[in-house]
């Protein structure tokens, strides 16, 4: 099966598209794009992204391939992007993150490179190829993912002689215990931003989107969505946990000073923690994520890939290149190194960088526990082709639930119907 895209979409989804100002910033002009020539000139690919290190691993490339060469532009967006593919100058190449993959092959924007990479299928875990493209065929080659595990206190956990929780049930449990011992500290803030929320539900396997057929389906608000949701409202309901904003002053503070214990969260979160809490190192660890039950699967929460343009003259090349930056040595290294990235590859995975001790982290190789994780992330997880409404609708109701409005119920209502909506007015078909 493969969903239908129209013009009608095409411009809606360019409508629609918001760009998150975390991942992206700047603009830039387009490279333009200049195939080998008869004469033997090398074939000339251009990419856009935004992520550090790029340019460096494209040089490395460039340095070694002389009959390929790339040109890399930083700073790109997604606007940007979607509107070049639109008027036909995009570049060969393009970082897209998983989120956005589905926005842009609803766009027709994209290229099947599945001729390409048959031979690589066994490189990346298959959860990984589901992210870059949809029913079984693949537009790009993913880069890095973000698998999630659980950052914590070591000093306040251990002081207050409380286990480390490795189910959610535990974690309940020592959530009380940390307000029994504090009744001033909580074991962690209220996850109330979309993408963050987005690796508990993945964890549980309660897809927020899927396909029936020619038809997209819509789950957020299902019974599996709803009972993580329960979950998180038990919490807050309980007063076991904080309500700040994400990536708010307020909650690196609360990091800093030991009123919040812990945080569960992606790979990327280690920077996160670091990078603003820096009063406190040395004294956090990381351990896996709590497991619902007995499943022994974990959520992922980011990660991005190598787009191929559907304009791209030379996708064999240009696939070539983006196989190579995802599992080359010394691509891979680096990229962990400038960008602190969880390779995708499995090549990429075995790379030693990733057993070096973290000082901030009390000298705790804390990737090795990522990549022991990446292994058991939950498979079958599918993004929507209009996370630009579903992301803003789920954390504008998250954000009641953390200012004591709403409650996780009325937030992946509230998402499900604006996800549902917005599919249609972009001419897609809903299973209902």
């Amino acid at each position: 099966m493969r969903i239908q895209r129209s013009k009608k979409r095409v411009a809606a989804v360019g409508a629609a598209i918001v760009v998150s100002a975390l991942a992206l910033a700047g603009c830039s002009t387009n490279p333009g794009e200049s195939g080998g020539s008869s004469d033997g000139a090398p074939v000339e690919l251009s990419f856009w992204g935004w992520a550090a290190g790029y340019g460096d691993s494209v040089e490395l490339w460039n340095e070694s391939h002389p009959d390929i060469q790339v040109t890399y532009e930083d700073g790109s967006n997604y606007d940007k992007l979607l509107n070049a593919a639109n008027a036909g100058t995009a570049p060969c190449l393009a970082q897209i993150g998983y989120e956005t993959f589905q926005t842009f092959l609803a766009a027709d924007a994209l290229q099947n490179i599945n001729d390409y990479v048959a031979d690589s299928r066994g490189d990346f875990a298959d959860w990984v190829w589901e992210n870059v493209g949809i029913n079984g065929d693949v537009y790009g080659v993913p880069v890095d993912t973000a698998p999630m595990g659980t950052f914590y206190r070591k000093d306040l956990f251990e002081k207050a002689g409380i286990a480390v929780p490795t189910t959610w049930e535990e974690f309940t449990e020592a959530a009380k215990q940390i307000v029994a011992y504090d009744p001033n500290a909580r074991i962690m803030n209220l996850p109330t931003d979309a993408y963050l929320y987005s690796g508990f539900a993945w964890q549980a396997e309660a897809s927020w989107f899927g396909t029936d057929d020619d038809a997209w389906t819509v789950g957020i608000d299902d019974a599996a969505n709803q009972e993580v949701g329960a979950y998180w409202q038990g919490l807050k309901d309980a007063d076991l946990v904080t309500a700040y904003p994400s990536f708010d002053a307020a909650l690196y503070s609360a990091w800093s000073n030991g009123q919040v214990w812990a945080e569960v969260g992606p790979v990327w979160s280690a920077s996160l923690i670091r990078d603003n809490s820096a009063a406190s190192s040395g004294s956090w660890a990381v351990a896996p994520m709590p497991r619902w039950g007995t499943d022994d699967l974990v959520g992922n929460s980011g990660g991005s890939s190598t787009a191929v343009m559907k304009d791209c003259e030379h996708p064999k090349e240009a696939t070539e290149f983006a196989l190579w930056m995802s599992t080359n040595e010394d691509s891979v290294s680096n990229l962990i190194e400038a960008a602190a990235i969880l390779p995708a590859s499995n090549q990429g995975l075995e790379n030693p960088a990733l057993d070096e001790p973290v000082e901030y982290y009390g000298g705790q190789p804390i990737y090795q526990v990522f990549r022991d994780e990446a292994a058991k992330v939950a498979p079958g997880w599918q993004w929507g082709p209009v996370m630009s409404v579903t992301a803003p609708s789920i954390a504008d109701g998250l954000g009641k639930v953390a200012a004591g409005s709403g409650t996780y119920a009325d937030a992946l209502a509230g998402a499900q119907a604006a996800s549902v909506d917005a599919l249609k007015s972009q001419g897609f078909a809903v299973a209902e």
